[in-house]
This record gives C-alpha cells, structure tokens and sequence, in this order.
C-alpha cells in the first residue's frame, strides 16, 4: 500500500486547460498513463442545457464540467450512462437537461458552492485525478470585434460571425475581477506540463486565462507550456488562421510569449470527407506557419494527431498523449 501510495505521489503532474468536447478526449486517454492529472475547466458556457440551468437557478453551467469529471471517472459504464443521459426533446419539462447537469446543480444548492459539489463528485465518481471548475463564481465572456461592436455571451459570440479583437470575463453578480480558487493557481505552479486546448480558442480556452490569476501563474510556471493547436478553423471564431495566428492571439490577450510548444498536425483531410451540414462550426483545415511559430519562440511538433470520424475531423486522442507523455521531462525549449 504504501509502494501505491508513494507511486502517485511521485507521477509528473499534467494540469489540461480548455472546455467544450476536445477537452475530454485528450483526458480520457491520459487516464491510462501514470501521471497527476488536473483539469481546469472554463465556467463561461451558456449553451444549451447548461445555459437553461444558469440563467433559471443561478448556477454555474455544468455541461462542460460533466463530461471532464465522466471522461476520468472509473465507476462502470452503465453508471456513466445514466449521468450522461439526457432527456428526449418530447420530455417537455426535462428537455434536453442531462442527468449529470442536474445532480451537479443538485450538489451545489446543497453545498452552498460549486468547487465543493464538483470535488464532492469526483469522490462520488472514483476520479482519478483533480477537477477544477476555473472560477467558483459563474462568469460572462464578452468579445470585441474589430469593428467596434461589442457581444455578451460565449454563444452569441460563436454564431456573431464577426472577427473577434479581444476576449475578457466579467463576474455576473459581481464587480469585482474574477480570479480562481487557490487550489487552481497551487495545480499550475507546480505542474510539471501545462497543456492548452484542444478546443475553440476565444470560448474554451481563453476564459479560463482571461481569470486574471490564472493567466499570470500560466506566464510565471515553471512547467512546459503545450498548446494543442486545432485540426479546422472554427467558423465565427477563427476563419482563415494559421497555426501561428492561434499562438499569436493567445499571447497577445495575456501580453506574453508564454508557449513553449505546439503540436500540429501535419496530415490533410479530405475536404470531401468532412460533412458540413453536421459539423457546422469547422471550416477548413488549419494551414501551417512553422516560420512564423519559430520567429514566435515556439517548438513545433508536427505529425498525424488526426482522426477522421463520423464525416468530421478530430484530434486522436491516443496519438496526442504519446506526444504529451514524450515530452515530460525534456527541457523546455
């Protein structure tokens, strides 16, 4: 028992950044690796079932949180089912709420707070490994444009179709500058790994570095920092850019060269595959800068992180481990 224990304590620890559907994919397949996983999950979302919730119960939207604390759970699969199931569209009062959104919001009346129901959770659902929603306060992502305008809200954002210029998050029932828990900035400083995405960029992955502590402990780490850079371009957010225009934003709205390493994925896919009509978000595949991410300071790792599934394309999770995992331990560019 005690070789266990000593075992874990001594795992390098990962912490993964982001939200929405890539973040999971890349932490279920970390599960199977020995290493000290945190994930730092954004608390922006306002879609969906998680919108409903948040804006009838005031509480912070779960949806994203619900996958992640599904994604690293080892309790057997037909639990799993009944906490990602959700409620057919004819259930009127249910309609579309999954059950894990609901006992979440369950756990958070009775405890007085969200970071406690989630940490409650991930005892209930044998986690292995920390999960940390980014803010223990419900947020507001608001965008500017670059031509002037303004929009409130992570989904008007996305269906705006306007180019963004900045991203910032805004307490909604405060005014005061949002930041983190504690046990959050403690996970980014002594990690040994920071990764970033996959995920949309301006509605996964920068609210949670728009937390004002949370981007400064990402610039002062002393860990790696990993940006997965995404497959497609996402429409209404990132149309037309390069690799190095993801690295690029994500500096400029932290004001800091702060990546360390990308990895991108160097094979094409096919534009007949993809089925556009189903993934309405991804546009094209992302083109390749690497001059431009080696004048940026940046190692760049291109290989086959693809998965071509269900006509779209996504990132193979297993492949972008064995990426993540080689990396540890070796010296920071």
């Amino acid at each position: 028992m005690a070789d266990k224990v000593a075992k874990k304590i001594n795992r390098p620890k990962m912490v993964v950044i982001g939200g929405g559907t890539g973040l999971p994919v890349i932490l279920k397949n970390l599960k199977k690796r020995d290493v000290d996983i945190t994930a730092v999950v954004t608390v922006a979302d306002d879609g969906g079932s998680s919108g409903i919730l948040r804006n009838y119960i005031n509480v912070l939207p779960p949806g994203d949180i619900r996958n992640v604390l599904v994604s690293l759970s080892n309790l057997p699969q037909i639990d799993l089912d009944i906490f990602q199931y959700r409620f057919k569209s004819s259930d009127k009062f249910l309609s579309g709420h999954a059950i894990g959104n609901l006992i979440i919001t369950a756990l958070s009346e009775m405890q007085n707070g969200f970071f406690d129901a989630v940490q409650t959770l991930t005892r209930m659902m044998d986690v292995d490994g920390n999960v940390y929603p980014v803010c223990d306060e419900s947020l507001e992502l608001h965008a500017e444009f670059t031509d002037g305008s303004y929009i409130t809200g992570e989904a008007e954002i996305t269906k705006s179709n306007k180019m963004i210029k900045r991203v910032w998050v805004e307490s909604t029932n405060s005014d005061d500058e949002p930041t983190a828990v504690q046990p959050v900035i403690d996970a980014i400083m002594e990690a040994d790994q920071i990764v970033l995405g996959p995920g949309s960029l301006y509605t996964s992955i920068l609210p949670n570095l728009m937390v004002s502590n949370v981007g400064q402990a990402v610039i002062n780490t002393a860990a790696e920092v990993v940006y997965i850079c995404n497959i497609m371009t996402q429409k209404g957010e990132t149309d037309n850019f390069t690799d190095r225009d993801h690295v690029q934003t994500l500096e400029r709205q932290l004001n800091s060269r702060f990546i360390d390493t990308i990895l991108v994925n160097n094979q094409p896919v096919p534009a007949e595959y993809i089925d556009h009509q189903r993934w309405t978000d991804e546009s094209q595949p992302v083109k390749s800068d690497y001059q431009g991410l080696k004048e940026l300071g940046c190692r760049v790792i291109s290989s086959d992180f693809l998965e071509l599934r269900e006509h779209g394309a996504f990132h193979n999770g297993q492949l972008v481990t064995d990426e993540l995992i080689r990396l540890l331990g070796q010296p920071k560019n």
